[in-house]
């Protein structure tokens, strides 16, 4: 339902290919690729051994900073940006969960880079709305969010 194309002479002047210019030429498609994909930060997700230590630490952040807590069926979250996991998931931590335009075009722009995904794509509704991939930074696994 979302169609992200871009090209054409808009996107390069001919005066920086005349003059060579590559370096400006690649930070300018850089510079559309990155809109296209428009990753953004989504939340932290934290292992915790079982419910129970997941509202307890859910609980701190809410004590500490007045976040609301809502329990759900897998993990609790303190605000939107924190989720207590109820039991040790992916990541020797947790999870890194990083927002996307494009869930199908953010993975194969991270083949490109030697990343693949990890596991199954989940689905609703029979469109993609979240894949982990095969990537841990700091302990943390990550995965991408459909937006």
């Amino acid at each position: 339902d979302r169609i992200f194309t871009c090209g054409g002479s808009w996107m390069v002047k001919s005066d920086l290919i005349a003059a060579k210019r590559f370096d400006e030429i690649t930070r300018l498609c850089k510079e559309a690729v990155d809109l296209v994909l428009g990753f953004e930060f989504a939340h932290l997700g934290i292992n915790a051994a079982n419910e129970d230590e997941a509202i307890v630490n859910a609980n701190v952040f809410a004590d500490l900073f007045a976040f609301p807590v809502r329990v759900g069926t897998s993990s609790v979250f303190a605000s939107s940006g924190i989720e207590i996991n109820k039991s040790m998931g992916l990541g020797a931590h947790g999870h890194i969960a990083i927002r996307t335009n494009s869930l199908k075009r953010a993975l194969a722009y991270l083949k490109r880079k030697g990343i693949n995904m990890s596991g199954e794509m989940k689905m609703k509704n029979g469109k993609p709305v979240a894949a982990y991939i095969d990537k841990e930074v700091a302990g943390f696994a990550i995965h991408l969010l459909q937006k």
